[in-house]
């Protein structure tokens, strides 16, 4: 079954690329954007299965157009494509509805394979970036709703690695060794019932603290 994507990138470069990196796929390029405003209108007039979703671009980020594109069209099937492997750029992109997030730099394989599972409606592909934290939203509700009792300084850590932040450069900006780093991590970890930073950046984002 041939599936009609639209590709929203503002690089010329990227989208001549991906119409050939599809050539002989079942995925068919049906319109191109450049910004997100032309995206919205594009994806409404055409009505693709999936859309392929820059997370930079000149008129304000993808995800805000992702933003706007599921409070027009709650249906629409929308992959962040990105350069950058930022946890909190997943996090807001799992937050806002994305079906899956991929790198610039995945093989033809992966982004078919990406592209295919988000069509079909399924769960995150094992290659997308989305799969190592699927399970991050469904930490469990009572955990969820209630306020966790994060110290301000934990707090303020968290904040750090949900940025994308090293331990090294949250040491640095806060001032506190390393070692003391880790363990306020670890700590975040165990009270908010996650088990690796990026979830914990999934946590932060919904709870509206970066």
């Amino acid at each position: 079954m041939s599936i009609r994507m639209l590709v929203c990138d503002d690089h010329e470069v990227i989208r001549t690329g991906l119409r050939s990196l599809l050539t002989g796929t079942n995925i068919e390029i049906v319109a191109e954007a450049t910004n997100g405003m032309d995206a919205i209108k594009l994806t409404q007039k055409e009505k693709p299965d999936v859309v392929l979703l820059d997370i930079r671009m000149p008129d304000g980020d993808g995800l805000s157009t992702l933003e706007k594109l599921h409070a027009k069209m709650p249906d629409v099937r929308v992959v962040m494509l990105s350069t950058y492997d930022n946890p909190t750029y997943i996090a807001r992109a799992v937050a806002l509805g994305a079906s899956d997030y991929v790198l610039k730099g995945s093989s033809r394989e992966d982004l078919v394979a990406t592209i295919q599972a988000a069509a079909a409606g399924e769960s995150p592909c094992r290659s997308g970036e989305l799969r190592r934290i699927a399970g991050a939203m469904k930490v469990r509700q009572v955990i969820d709703d209630d306020d966790v009792p994060l110290t301000q300084r934990e707090t303020q850590v968290l904040r750090h690695v949900a940025l994308g932040l090293s331990n090294k450069e949250i040491g640095r900006s806060l001032e506190i060794s390393v070692e003391t780093v880790k363990e306020h991590v670890q700590n975040i970890l165990r009270k908010i019932a996650v088990s690796d930073r990026t979830q914990a950046a999934v946590w932060a984002v919904r709870k509206g603290l970066v």
